[in-house]
């Protein structure tokens, strides 16, 4: 009723997320729901995820088919020429443990597409960070191996400790092993489940708002997966450093050091990237 005309009455639009409830009064839709187009009830919010034939999905999955294929082949040829010298000298123990590092870090993309379930909310726990860390834990141990030798040969004749294959090995999985041991006490403490988040998608226009199924990882948590990788990253990347000097003859040190260089670059642009860009499904 207008106000100082009591015989008036003017109508208000139930809007946003509201409907009619009575001829009087507008109601808020729940959570899960949004108002009917002529707003006389509620419906469901349609509930959207990460489609295999999407175009979001469909260019990671062929670079991840991409990779696996050349890490394949890369593990056939080391296996075809494993006594050859070029082979031994590369640290072959080590080599096998990086590339396995790099098989996972592809395998990921296809659990990250996956619909969301317990079962792949699991695996995307375990591995997301595994697999770096596989990676990074076998480059660090390598580096670290390179530059004591040539600091220690500076002093003494004597070679430094724990330079043999199995106890590079032996280093390299402990530090793998600190990894795991995170992801599992992560998943005891907080079992993995999906979930449809309403909120993320609830625009102000009702007819585009969307519920994004999805595993119970928030964007911190991912970081905190992964923030053990980064530490073995950036310790590499010292080392890497270090080790600029050695001789042109070892040629592992160079190309570590550039692989660490660019990969610090692309962490740089990908963590603000990742928490800049909109909340979607497709993220």
């Amino acid at each position: 009723m207008v106000k100082g005309v009591p015989c008036c009455w003017h109508c208000e639009l139930c809007d946003g997320y509201r409907y009619q409830l009575s001829e009087f009064e507008c109601e808020l839709c729940p959570l899960e729901m949004r108002p009917s187009t002529n707003r006389t009830g509620c419906r469901p919010t349609p509930v959207v995820k990460l489609e295999w034939h999407s175009a979001w999905a469909v260019l990671p999955l062929i670079l991840a088919v991409l990779g696996i294929l050349a890490t394949t082949s890369t593990v056939l040829v080391f296996i075809r020429h494993n006594d050859t010298p070029i082979v031994r000298a590369s640290g072959r123990e080590l080599s096998y443990v990086l590339l396995t590092g790099i098989f996972l870090i592809y395998v990921i993309t296809f659990l990250m597409i996956a619909e969301p379930g317990a079962v792949v909310c699991a695996l995307r726990r375990l591995l997301l960070g595994l697999g770096m860390s596989i990676t990074y834990s076998a480059l660090l141990t390598k580096t670290n191996r390179i530059y004591r030798i040539f600091e220690t040969g500076k002093r003494s004749v004597t070679p430094p400790r724990f330079i043999s294959p199995t106890s590079q090995l032996a280093i390299t999985f402990i530090l793998i092993s600190l990894q795991v041991l995170g992801a599992l006490v992560w998943l005891g403490v907080e079992p993995p489940h999906a979930h449809v988040d309403y909120e993320e998608q609830r625009t102000p226009n009702p007819e585009l708002a969307r519920g994004m199924l999805k595993c119970d990882m928030s964007d911190l948590s991912i970081i905190c997966c992964l923030s053990y990788s980064i530490v073995l990253m950036v310790t590499c990347t010292v080392y890497a450093v270090k080790s600029r000097g050695v001789p042109e003859t070892f040629n592992e040190a160079k190309p570590i050091g550039f692989t660490m260089y660019t990969t610090c670059i692309i962490w740089l642009a990908f963590v603000p990237i990742f928490f800049g860009t909109a909340q979607s499904a497709e993220k």
